[in-house]
């Protein structure tokens, strides 16, 4: 396993910008490298019409060559990375205790990893449907927190928390490779 690489996995089409690249810079400027993963190689396009390379398909992702795996929101997160290949990526990496964790709309996908039963978390619900399909999913929900970090998962609400998104990353990372 490489202790200082991150896995960010976005939809290959809408992709949250911002949600992005500010988590990836927050997490670079500490020293930790990123891989970008998404539902197909090569490259993915933003909600923006932005693009970014691709490192590796979600197919070829071995939750065990990171050091914490982390999904990134926008329009296009249900659509291409709801599924049960998501699923078994994040548990496997959940049931090696690696940092996992989600942002705005991507939240829903660890819910429905089981990933936040019983945890505390947060989300995106501008929709209005968050709260149902956490607790259809045993999460508890925290709709006044940007940022939720319990053990060692991590949620946040929107594009105005990827700052603090990246943060909470970074010290959690931090803290696992200072007590293992």
């Amino acid at each position: 396993m490489d202790e200082t690489t991150v896995l960010l996995v976005i939809a290959s089409n809408g992709f949250q910008h911002i949600e992005y690249g500010e988590t990836k810079k927050v997490i670079e400027d500490a020293g930790f490298t990123v891989t970008t993963a998404s539902d197909k190689a090569e490259s993915a396009t933003a909600k923006n019409g932005s693009t970014v390379a691709v490192d590796i398909a979600l197919d070829d992702v071995l939750p065990s060559n990171y050091a914490g795996i982390f999904f990134i929101g926008g329009p296009g997160a249900m659509e291409y990375l709801d599924n049960n290949l998501s699923y078994k990526m994040l548990q496997e990496a959940f049931y090696q205790n690696k940092p996992v964790g989600g942002i705005c709309i991507a939240t829903r996908i660890l819910a429905k990893a089981g990933i936040l039963h019983d945890k505390y978390a947060t989300g995106w619900n501008e929709d209005g449907e968050l709260n149902k399909i956490f607790a259809e999913n045993n999460v508890i929900y925290v709709p006044e927190e940007k940022v939720v970090a319990v053990d060692n998962v991590i949620t946040a609400t929107d594009p105005s928390a990827a700052h603090d998104f990246g943060l909470h990353i970074v010290e959690m990372l931090q803290n696992k490779q200072r007590w293992g």
